[in-house]
């Protein structure tokens, strides 16, 4: 018995250390009425030997759930969550209590049963007090039976608590699958309307990512000027980067064979640029526009025919993840 009380009391013992280092730190903020609350109910419930001797578990178990509140009082937890485990605590310690007194009544009864076989004892060896000890025996005997009567309630009391806190978790359980749920179907709500965003602006799926590519009907053969037509083509794509602000967009141009390679590298170049700054004037941020251009590089279609030439002379808007990450070709 000295043995199992030593074991109990040491991580008891802990705890209170780990209780007095966190009270002393500077660092944790001001102090929770319900945290406090339960830190007391504990350090009373330790000081009552018939608590400290007669429950030692729930003792310890309650220590363990009065640890759980400091750290996350510690942690800067909200205060819900410090105020659940802070009740969690008390409740813990009120089952000790029960615990404690209802063994202490067990002594109590087996104590009065012990006095009762005396005095029956001395009954018949002492025919002259029997009567005195019988009535003294009756009395010990309605004693027992008050304090298993009170001991029973204790145990009803217990069990009730126990149901209680096991409703409890069990609805707080259904309330973060309700929420994981609805995330998940708010998530799956998004997912579809940007699907359907995609779809409008004609993008692509790559291995870069979704690609949108306007061919060369924005601008007049051989000029990097944005044809007006061509601008209006541009406002979904506005509306879908103001929509999604953590996105990125790099701007690539294009062009056929016809002409030298440094008038279609700058050609291309200048094309990419008019397209960014023709989004950057609608309103997008120019940090999240980059732009590219590869002439007459990357075709996606032979030059030897007019409407090769044509899918050639292209600028591709690259989209990037929603991390902002853009694929390098």
């Amino acid at each position: 018995m000295t043995l199992l009380r030593k074991m109990t009391t040491r991580p008891l013992a802990l705890s209170l250390v780990a209780l007095a280092a966190l009270a002393g730190c500077s660092t944790v903020p001001d102090a929770n009425p319900r945290l406090v609350e339960a830190r007391s109910a504990y350090s009373m419930a330790q000081a009552t030997p018939q608590t400290r001797d007669g429950a030692p578990v729930e003792l310890k178990q309650a220590g363990d759930a009065l640890a759980r509140a400091n750290e996350a009082f510690a942690r800067r937890d909200d205060a819900t969550t410090v105020d659940h485990l802070s009740y969690l605590t008390r409740q813990r310690v009120a089952l000790a209590q029960e615990v404690g007194s209802r063994k202490a009544a067990e002594a109590a009864v087996a104590r009065a049963a012990a006095d009762r076989d005396q005095l029956r004892l001395a009954a018949r060896t002492r025919e002259a007090d029997a009567a005195l000890r019988s009535a003294q025996a009756s009395q010990l005997d309605a004693r027992a039976a008050q304090i298993q009567a009170q001991s029973a309630e204790r145990d009803a009391r217990v069990s009730q608590r126990q149901a209680e806190a096991s409703q409890r978790q069990s609805a707080a359980s259904q309330q973060q699958a309700g929420a994981a749920q609805q995330a998940a179907s708010d998530a799956q709500q998004r997912a579809l309307v940007l699907e359907g965003q995609l779809r409008d602006l004609d993008a692509k799926k790559t291995e870069r990512g979704m690609v949108i590519t306007i061919g060369d009907v924005l601008f007049d053969t051989g000029r990097a000027e944005i044809k007006s037509g061509g601008l209006r083509s541009m406002d979904k794509l506005v509306s879908f980067l103001k929509e999604y602000p953590q996105r990125k967009a790099m701007v690539e141009g294009f062009t056929d064979s016809v002409g030298s390679d440094q008038f279609n590298q700058e050609l291309s170049a200048r094309r990419a640029d008019a397209v960014r700054t023709a989004l950057v004037s609608r309103g997008v941020d120019s940090a999240r526009i980059g732009t590219q251009g590869y002439g007459e590089s990357f075709p996606v279609a032979g030059n030897d025919s007019a409407g090769g030439r044509q899918m050639n002379r292209r600028v591709e808007i690259v989209l990037s993840d929603d991390g902002g990450v853009v694929t390098p070709r």
